[in-house]
């Protein structure tokens, strides 16, 4: 089996179809990076003729402070600023601090993806000094449709949760979530399956695998685009190590 998962993951995610509905690679920059409400206009001027469309909204994130031994939670409003292609697929989103890349349905494959996160990291080092950065991830949301009718997971997946034997064998809902270490902790990836139905006939299951750097300011700025392509790498180990050849079967191959 550990021969035929690396013959996969050297063909890294060659299938006619596919399960990503979205990735995401998100840079969060150190709050020491200096900040001002003219870097997402800069931003936009040197993007727009592939990303025209622009929109603003307001988002909301929980903030954790601690306080001698309790933490406390604070919501904290932002505005974004969203840039879409054409054809809305494909979104950049910049905040405060905060540069995100995502591509939906169809993924435009690694190649694809790689150089529109290394024009908008670029880009965003030719407008500021970037000082650190306090996270940096690489995440795919991948959807698995199998047919409605009685199935055992196991089959299709190599991750999933183990029932015992007085419990009952088919729950309504499940969450399994594990995170892995890579690179004496520095990094982390966590890996997440849950059940969603999707129609009177199919079943869906959602596959998020999400890599990231688990330590702050651990990775130097002039490295970055070397550690995307790391974490790329391993979010193709893992993904192929959740799912069994049954399963790879019905995303076909592109020979």
């Amino acid at each position: 089996m550990k021969k035929k998962v690396k013959k996969y993951i050297r063909e890294k995610f060659n299938y006619k179809n596919p399960p990503i509905v979205e990735a995401i690679c998100e840079f969060r920059l150190s709050q020491d990076t200096r900040w001002d409400l003219t870097i997402p206009g800069l931003f936009y001027e040197r993007v727009k003729d592939d990303f025209p469309h622009k929109e603003q909204k307001m988002v909301s994130q929980i903030e954790l402070t601690q306080e001698t031994n309790t933490f406390q939670q604070k919501i904290i409003m932002s505005e974004r600023i969203l840039l879409f292609s054409d054809d809305r697929k494909r979104i950049i989103q910049v905040g405060n601090w905060l540069l995100a890349i995502n591509v939906l349905k169809p993924y435009p494959t690694w190649n694809g993806f790689r150089s529109i996160i290394e024009k908008c990291w670029n880009n965003l080092l030719e407008i500021i000094d970037i000082k650190g950065l306090e996270r940096v991830s690489l995440r795919y949301i991948n959807q698995v449709q199998l047919p409605f009718e009685s199935i055992e997971i196991e089959e299709y997946f190599e991750f999933y949760p183990y029932i015992g034997e007085r419990l009952p064998q088919t729950p309504s809902y499940f969450i399994v979530s594990a995170e892995f270490p890579y690179d004496g902790g520095r990094d982390k990836c966590r890996v997440q399956l849950t059940p969603g139905i999707v129609g009177d006939s199919e079943l869906a299951f959602i596959l998020d695998i999400d890599y990231f750097l688990a330590r702050q300011r651990d990775i130097d700025i002039s490295t970055v685009m070397d550690w995307i392509e790391k974490a790329h790498g391993r979010v193709e180990e893992v993904f192929e190590g959740c799912i069994t050849d049954k399963l790879r079967e019905t995303f076909g191959r592109s020979h």
